[in-house]
């Protein structure tokens, strides 16, 4: 039996590695891809992920969304400053063509309460891999819409240490009033995979050459992302790196990838000048505050490559 998902992603490389997984494991369907503004704007990341899906040859549904937070003009850091050093970064290091695949009309937000809303869908999967500033959008448009999701799956926050800010994960940061909103919503199965877990589970340069080597479009171009990242490392020889978003979709085909969690009521800073975006996770034995997601903590990294080597050798 497969997992129908629906992907809300900010496609950079991890999520495009992300992408490729979840189109192409055999125990997963993804029907539909809404973008959101993150790892790089809007128009970029909607354009990465069109590419991804010609690439891989894979026709989905791909739906723009929100262009900024949603209560915030920009980043708690405008993105001119954050990223002055690369500010067009696409994943263009792959050579992959423009897309000749249109975005549909229709904003991401009403595919989400379209989708979910809809008594067959009810089997569905949200995983959200970026900013959740589309997810909170559609929780407040639509209230019926937090009861009608059966399971949401989060890749953002990090119970100990960030990576934007020495507190705060970069999902979380970019829009934490949209993270606050989500969790606050009363959705009844949400798991979040923070940076703790992704960091447990690194992959390495032999990782990439065993993609490389199942001589596949998804394999080959898997690599040349990992290895981008490993690559930007201080010590790129030895280097092993964490692929965030790809981790949560190897979660929704085995569970097991997940080695350690917990289930506890989590908010997210909306103020604080060294904590805006941080993650909260009431870990206290004694607390009465209801149980709002699962958090996992670790992860194992053999399992995480199996789950996407059975992908990426899947594709044509």
């Amino acid at each position: 039996m497969t997992t129908r998902i629906v992907l809300d992603c900010d496609t950079g490389s991890d999520d495009a590695v992300a992408i490729m997984a979840a189109a192409l494991h055999p125990e997963l369907e993804l029907i539909a891809v809404s973008t959101v503004n993150g790892n790089v704007a809007l128009p970029n990341t909607t354009e990465n992920t069109l590419r991804v899906l010609d690439h891989i040859g894979v026709k989905v549904p791909v739906h723009a969304g929100a262009a900024r937070p949603l209560v915030r003009p920009d980043f708690p850091v405008p993105r001119h400053i954050l990223n002055a050093d690369n500010p067009d970064f696409q994943i263009d290091y792959l050579d992959l063509e423009p897309s000749t695949t249109e975005v549909r009309p229709g904003s991401a937000v009403q595919l989400l309460i379209d989708t979910f809303l809809v008594p067959e869908n009810d089997d569905v999967v949200l995983v959200a891999l970026g900013p959740l500033t589309n997810v909170a959008l559609a929780l407040i448009a639509e209230p019926r819409l937090a009861a009608k999701i059966r399971k949401l799956v989060i890749m953002g926050g990090a119970h100990v240490g960030g990576n934007v800010t020495p507190t705060a994960e970069f999902n979380f940061w970019v829009d934490p009033e949209a993270a606050r909103a989500v969790f606050s919503a009363g959705i009844r199965d949400i798991v979040v995979v923070p940076l703790d877990a992704t960091h447990s589970a690194p992959l390495t340069a032999t990782d990439c050459e065993e993609f490389h080597a199942l001589g596949t479009p998804a394999g080959t171009a898997a690599s040349a992302l990992i290895r981008h990242r490993i690559e930007e490392q201080l010590e790129p020889e030895t280097a092993a790196v964490p692929v965030h978003d790809a981790l949560c979709i190897a979660y929704l085909v085995r569970p097991d990838v997940i080695t350690a969690s917990g289930s506890y009521h989590v908010d997210v800073e909306t103020s604080g000048d060294r904590t805006l975006g941080q993650m909260i996770v009431d870990t206290r034995p004694w607390s009465t505050a209801p149980v709002t997601a699962t958090v996992a903590t670790a992860a194992s990294a053999e399992v995480f490559r199996e789950v996407l080597r059975d992908a990426f050798g899947n594709g044509a």
